[in-house]
């Protein structure tokens, strides 16, 4: 069995999928605890304060854009290490690796 291809409209069609997700997510996350989504979801107040405004149309058109909304928020690969740890100190090193991230800079509005 080889490999089989996504076209670039199956391709497409995921990254729509995978935004909608995303923006239904982090509204309801940040509808139920501001504070907490922001920390979680690493992005600035302003941001969470528009998502939190967007209506069904404007999520809908937002996530049809051709680019992935969400993003991994690892410039750091020792953290990347750290959650992905699977040894007997997981919870150790997860909890060192959320302290490194809360101190990385929020994505800003540019």
């Amino acid at each position: 069995m080889g490999d089989v291809k996504m076209t670039p409209n199956d391709m497409m069609a995921e990254i729509r999928d995978a935004n909608l997700s995303y923006l239904m997510l982090a509204q309801q996350m940040i509808r139920a605890d501001k504070a907490t989504a922001i920390f979680r979801l690493g992005i600035a107040k302003e941001i969470a304060d528009l998502i939190e405004g967007l209506n069904n149309a404007q999520i809908l058109k937002l996530a049809g854009s051709n680019m992935m909304l969400a993003r991994f928020r690892f410039e750091d690969s020792a953290i990347l290490c750290m959650l992905t740890n699977y040894n007997k100190e997981r919870a150790l090193a997860h909890s060192h690796a959320a302290i490194l991230m809360a101190g990385q800079a929020v994505e800003e509005i540019h």
